[in-house]
């Protein structure tokens, strides 16, 4: 029996109890409840702080993609795509030429398929691009230059059945894989300049208890100790204030910068890209017409097509559309390249008269050759119009760009300084209170 019996504890019942109720009564003493408010507070302080920095930390890094990764891979994607445009346009036009190849033309078409493979690398390098895509342009990009290859060695018709193929290899599926990877990087340019500028919805409601909670605070210390300010509570509010300008002014003006970015550039970018693909795209057209010699309808109404969307009734056309947002440089491109496409839908149809009264040799050289009535020169002015006002929007989105990524560069040392500092003006500020009563 003596082994099933427990030894009696040594602790007393009546003594847990008294240490249990001494715990709680220090609880709910003065000094426990300043205590626990000084944790609770440094609490608040550490989750609002690290909501601001990380959140600061998180914006930045996505305007640091719009710059050089989403953005530039966008630029890139554009870039193939022009490219592709050209060299089906510049191939279909030296073919018109007859005999030797003009060397001009022939080295177009070599650096069209040059920067084609250079943006095609490129993009394939970035995080995130399609596969499928990129993979399908790498397999037939070789076959298209050899079909064109094999055309030049090739004499009328038969290098004109080939010229055609490689042309509808291109149009079918080198292109459309083309405009899908510039889609991909321009969503994914667009989900980044989004994020960038995100209002901060957890950092801000997270300071603004925050500042509640140390206002709150020193109202409390003022009625229990009759002392009006806390000095130490005060530079914690005065910290806490300042996180929360800080956070709100850097969310605005990189909101402000990256809609500018966005406005002014991206959107500028597009309108001009997709401008000029139609233009190299009804240049191919006009050229295939010629080269069908009598077949090419559908070609024929593929340029009227690419006109329409080009300079179609206002507000519809491309180049008439109202550039809101845009700088001067790009609405003085969208003007003259207007004009240019006005003139070389007029020098068209004239090229058409020629054709089909059966002045084919006069409707050649309105083509290729430069001088009155050529669409070559009004085709030639509208493509650099275009490439200019590329150029200048693509400059003026990275430099707002540039400037939404420097309102960047001090906030998130500075809101990790100034919450050790609202940390150090909480726990300075209630300890000394808490010191007056031992």
């Amino acid at each position: 029996m003596a082994l099933l019996t427990a030894p009696a504890s040594s602790v007393r019942p009546e003594a847990r109890v008294r240490s249990g109720g001494r715990l709680a009564a220090r609880a709910r003493s003065t000094p426990g409840r300043l205590t626990a408010l000084m944790l609770l507070l440094v609490v608040l302080g550490l989750l609002a702080g690290i909501a601001a920095a990380v959140g600061i930390m998180q914006r930045s890094a996505l305007v640091g993609g719009v710059r050089n990764g989403s953005g530039a891979l966008t630029i890139q994607a554009q870039q193939l795509y022009r490219s592709l445009s050209d060299a089906d346009a510049t191939a279909a036009t030296a073919f018109l030429s007859g005999g030797v190849e003009p060397v001009a033309l022939r080295q177009r078409y070599l650096d069209d398929i040059s920067d084609a493979s250079a943006a095609l690398a490129a993009v394939t390098a970035g995080a995130g691009t399609d596969r499928a895509l990129v993979d399908q342009l790498s397999a037939q990009l070789p076959v298209y230059t050899g079909l064109v290859d094999t055309y030049n060695r090739l004499g009328i018709p038969l290098g004109a059945a080939y010229l055609r193929e490689a042309s509808g290899l291109m149009r079918t599926q080198l292109l459309p894989a083309a405009q899908g990877l510039y889609r991909s990087e321009r969503n994914r340019l667009s989900g980044d300049l989004s994020g960038g500028a995100a209002f901060p919805w957890l950092a801000v409601p997270l300071l603004l208890v925050t500042i509640a909670g140390l206002v709150l605070a020193s109202r409390y210390l003022t009625r229990r100790t009759q002392r009006l300010l806390n000095v130490g509570l005060v530079v914690a509010i005065g910290a806490a204030a300042l996180m929360l300008g800080w956070t709100m002014l850097s969310w605005v003006v990189v909101q402000g910068d990256l809609d500018k970015a966005r406005t002014a550039g991206s959107d500028q970018v597009d309108r001009l890209a997709s401008a000029r693909i139609a233009a190299l795209t009804a240049r191919a057209d006009e050229a295939l017409t010629l080269v069908a010699r009598g077949s090419g309808g559908d070609f024929d109404k593929d340029f009227n097509q690419q006109m329409i969307t080009l300079i179609g009734d206002r507000p519809t056309g491309l180049l008439h559309q109202n550039p809101d947002g845009s700088d001067d440089a790009v609405r003085s491109a969208l003007t003259g390249a207007a004009d240019q496409a006005t003139k070389w839908n007029t020098a068209h149809k004239n090229l058409r008269d020629q054709d089909n009264g059966g002045n084919y040799p006069t409707a050649v050289k309105l083509a290729i050759s430069g001088g009155a009535g050529s669409t070559l020169d009004a085709f030639s002015q509208l493509d650099r119009d275009l490439a200019t006002g590329i150029d200048a929007a693509n400059d003026s989105f990275d430099t707002r760009a540039r400037a939404a990524a420097d309102g960047f560069t001090f906030a998130s040392p500075g809101l990790i300084v100034l919450t050790l500092v609202l940390l150090a003006g909480v726990v300075a500020g209630l300890q000394l209170r808490i010191a007056e009563y031992r």
